[in-house]
């Protein structure tokens, strides 16, 4: 049995933009009695902060559909879609999405939400991190001081982010550099663990900060903003994706509604992330 009109053809779906409308149009369709799923492949940091647990229930009973979730490092999730082992991705890796995108993997790519990167550290910092004048001089702080920084290791966004600013002071320390290889909450308690310096995405660190003894030491800088984006996986190279229900949850996702539960999502009376979502035009 179908589950959508046969009416909502992906031609019409390639030819009009992604806007709140869609959502009006998909809405009056008849659905199955049987819910349908979703394969998201995301960052870590959008499962680990609680953003994801907070959002989704209202998009799976709204529209009777079961979003599964991947959560793992940006470069992962993207090697998901490329193989067509999900039907979207939500990411925070501007380059590697644009490479995503240019090699013809994915499409309609569009802006959610920001948030930043913070350096995080001892209370005692010997790096001397705190009061740096920029992100750049906070890194090459750590890097002289010989004090123990934990990376990512993954190719996840922050593990990319992380590689810029260290390219920024001829390369990365050659002693005490570890690499957790795993997620922004595990490379954060091995960072608790060894008393180590590491970079963070905020919304990470306030959702586990009180099982830490680490403090934000280096924060407010625009070399550390961090943009999330959502880009459905083309349906022309792995025609088995879900895509129409893809571009559902983008239409969704970016939606005032949905933009402004994003807005007030909070940990400790910060909010983790700022809606970035450009308006579109419905489809006429």
């Amino acid at each position: 049995m179908e589950r959508r009109p046969k009416i909502f053809s992906l031609k019409n779906f390639y030819l009009h933009s992604v806007g709140w409308g869609l959502i009006s149009l998909l809405t009056a369709s008849a659905w199955a009695k049987e819910p349908g799923r979703l394969k998201l492949a995301t960052t870590t940091s959008t499962e680990n902060s609680g953003l994801l647990a907070y959002l989704l229930p209202d998009f799976e009973k709204r529209f009777d559909l079961k979003v599964d979730v991947i959560a793992v490092g940006t470069g992962k999730a993207l090697k998901l879609a490329e193989n067509g082992d999900a039907d979207l991705v939500l990411v925070h890796a501007p380059e590697l999405e644009a490479a995503f995108v240019r090699a013809g993997f994915g499409v309609n790519r569009r802006a959610v939400m920001k948030n930043e990167f913070v350096i995080v550290g001892p209370p005692a910092d010997p790096a001397r991190v705190k009061g740096s004048s920029d992100a750049a001089k906070a890194m090459s702080q750590v890097k002289q001081s010989g004090a123990v920084f934990v990376s990512r290791g993954d190719y996840s966004g922050t593990h990319q982010k992380e590689k810029a600013l260290w390219a920024l002071v001829q390369g990365q320390p050659e002693k005490n550099y570890l690499e957790a290889g795993q997620g922004m909450e595990a490379a954060l308690f091995m960072a608790n663990e060894k008393q180590a310096y590491t970079l963070t995405d905020r919304g990470t660190y306030l959702a586990v900060m009180d099982k830490l003894n680490l403090l934000i030491l280096f924060e407010h800088d625009p070399m550390l903003d961090n943009p999330y984006s959502v880009i459905a996986v083309n349906p022309g190279r792995h025609p088995h994706v879900n895509y129409l229900d893809a571009m559902l949850f983008i239409a969704w996702l970016t939606s005032p509604e949905t933009q402004a539960r994003i807005e007030t999502f909070q940990k400790h009376g910060q909010a983790l992330f700022r809606p970035a979502a450009v308006p579109q035009p419905a489809p006429k």
